[in-house]
């Protein structure tokens, strides 16, 4: 049996959700974060290795709220996501810059514990069990051997992706004969009493509710890291010298690839309801709905006991 790897992508915690750490704030009946649930799922589905990707200034925090709790159970490894881990030639020219570079480094700060396929998530997003399932089977198939990189996306129904609380950014997916072939990013989409719609620039767009989104759930391999990096040193020769803001994506950089012909990324679709704390507002409802997942069963009371 292949190993693989569940990498969670956690340096951002805090940055958003009024200063407070969202992804460490309990949602399960004992105290449980969203991240206990996805790595249950992961392991469930035969996930057998957990690389969480943090700031190093959250190390001592993440240990004592989650980590030292999951190394009992899977094998743990951490790597550390920081503004000036970027190739030498680079430190001068961004010396001024504060934040970190996106998801594309978050994915390449692990390539140094990374032999193995691995699946990459958010920590404040729950998937539900399907996806787990779906990436971790393909993962440990044998993609051909024929040039170009084979990997893939778990894709959600928008529907199942919205808040009641204000308005989402969604990665809309292009599909052909269950390839990806580019995503859209789309801003401001609201849940409506019918569907869903993007709200910008006094333009209003019905949105499908039954179109596949990415959630940032990826399953990748260790020879997409070689070409993360080389696209990280080409991203970093072209934004200008003091740019604070521009970061280097992973939904961008695999889009770019697929637009090269580099790569062929398979949309598994998942039916599960995604949530997360996407507002403060959102905690209520998300912790009701592990209460109920409890209640029917899906989860055990204590996950951990």
């Amino acid at each position: 049996m292949s190993k693989a790897t569940l990498v969670v992508m956690a340096a951002g915690i805090g940055s958003r959700f009024g200063g407070g750490i969202k992804q460490l704030e309990p949602v399960g009946p004992n105290g449980e974060i969203i991240m206990d649930y996805s790595i249950y799922d992961a392991m469930e589905a035969g996930f057998d290795k957990v690389v969480f990707v943090i700031r190093k200034d959250l190390e001592k925090d993440f240990r004592e709220i989650i980590g030292n709790r999951i190394e009992k159970k899977v094998e743990v490894a951490y790597a550390f996501q920081e503004v000036d881990d970027i190739p030498e030639a680079f430190k001068e020219k961004f010396a001024e810059r504060t934040k970190p570079w996106g998801t594309g480094q978050a994915v390449l700060a692990a390539k140094a514990v990374l032999n193995e396929p691995f699946m990459v998530i958010n920590a404040d997003d729950y998937y539900g069990k399907e996806a787990y399932v779906k990436v971790h089977d393909y993962l440990i198939q044998e993609q051909p051997d024929d040039g170009i990189l084979h990997i893939c996306m778990a894709g959600f129904r928008l529907g199942n992706t919205l808040s009641d609380n204000g308005s989402v950014t969604r990665g809309v997916c292009h599909i052909e004969e269950g390839a990806l072939t580019g995503v859209t990013e789309t801003h401001n989409i609201f849940k409506t009493a019918d569907g869903a719609e993007a709200r910008n620039d006094d333009k209003v767009e019905k949105l499908d509710v039954k179109s596949l989104v990415s959630m940032n759930m990826w399953g990748l391999t260790p020879v997409f890291m070689d070409t993360l990096e080389k696209g990280f040193v080409d991203f970093l020769s072209e934004i200008k010298e003091g740019d604070i803001k521009k970061e280097y994506l992973l939904p961008e950089m695999i889009d770019c690839l697929i637009k090269e012909g580099k790569a062929k990324v398979d949309v598994l679709e998942t039916k599960d309801t995604w949530f997360g704390v996407t507002y403060q507002e959102d905690k209520a409802a998300v912790t009701e709905a592990f209460a109920n997942l409890v209640k029917s069963g899906v989860y055990p009371s204590n996950l951990y006991k």
